[in-house]
């Protein structure tokens, strides 16, 4: 690959831990909840302001995981191979179907910090299947009350959640979703990082009873959304070890391949979840990109995901 136009190294970062005093143990009380995601949540901030190379496709890998709750709330049962397959398959512009939407509803939440305003939450909610209707045009303004009235960000995430649920009961998806924008707002990030849908069924939201799940608007819920970043800060923190690790080893070979247009190839993989091995959006013939994404895999810089003989899908 030619040097000029090799991707830029990753800067060696040690990724941040929650610490051991921080983790959840027993039952918590109230303030102790809020205190640990306190702790939680300045772990990730280091990382999420370090603007590691390989951020990209952390958070995308993060915003998968959160897909799969988010379908399993709708009553889904869809897997990671499928979600896959439903939004990289299709031809360019194709519909990836009810599934597939759902990961591009998480992929565009993970890529950049959009605005909320009346038309991006038709975009969401169409992704989502959510009907468009007079309570979801309030949205926008629940919004703008949660930001301006001084919360800190785990119980402006619980009064956001709530306060979408209560408009329409039938949108839990799209709270947990605007939850995630939500914190990132708050925290002055650059990019949200899905946290919060991939915890719902986790075992934090467990009422007292283990008969049910803590609910929107319930009276520990505030408590319940403090434990559950915990849990989802620790979570990320551990993918974002594992993806650091690969795309290390991505960077340390890139060097030896002399493919050409490679170069675009590997930033994608940086900032991708998975990548089609036809690498639509370069200039390389599917020849070329099969060949180079092979080698890439002899060199132990990716993995082939989708365990298919044809019609390959590769990742960090």
């Amino acid at each position: 690959m030619d040097s000029r136009h090799k991707p830029a190294p990753s800067i060696p970062i040690q990724t941040p831990q929650v610490p051991g005093w921080a983790t959840l143990r027993g039952a918590p009380s109230d303030g102790d909840a809020a205190f640990l995601a306190g702790a939680a949540l300045n772990s990730l901030d280091s990382l999420v302001r370090s603007e590691a190379v390989w951020a990209g496709a952390w958070r995308q890998r993060l915003g998968l995981r959160s897909a799969l709750a988010a379908l399993r709330l709708m009553g889904r049962s869809e897997e990671e191979g499928a979600l896959r397959d439903a939004v990289l398959l299709p031809a360019p512009g194709g519909d990836p179907g009810p599934a597939g939407n759902v990961l591009v509803a998480y992929k565009k939440l993970s890529s950049r910090m959009i605005s909320i305003n009346t038309k991006t939450l038709h975009e969401i909610a169409d992704l989502f299947a959510l009907r468009r209707d007079d309570a979801l045009e309030q949205v926008p303004g629940v919004i703008d009350d949660v930001l301006r009235d001084g919360r800190t960000a785990p119980f402006a995430v619980a009064r956001l959640v709530t306060a979408v649920c209560e408009l329409r009961p039938d949108a839990e998806i799209l709270a947990w979703w605007l939850a995630d924008w939500i914190l990132a707002k708050k925290l002055g990030w650059q990019y949200p990082v899905p946290l919060l849908m991939a915890e719902r069924y986790g075992a934090v939201f467990r009422t007292g009873t283990g008969k049910g799940r803590v609910r929107p608007g319930d009276e520990t819920f505030e408590r319940t959304v403090c434990l559950a970043l915990v849990q989802g800060v620790s979570e990320a923190l551990r993918q974002a070890t594992e993806t650091r690790r690969r795309a290390e080893q991505l960077l340390a070979v890139a060097a030896k391949v002399r493919t050409k247009g490679a170069e675009t190839v590997i930033r994608q993989l940086l900032n991708e979840d998975a990548l089609s091995a036809s690498a639509p959006g370069t200039k390389l013939s599917r020849w070329a990109s099969r060949r180079l994404f092979e080698r890439l895999e002899t060199l132990g810089a990716v993995r082939e995901l989708s365990g298919r003989s044809t019609f390959r899908i590769y990742g960090l």
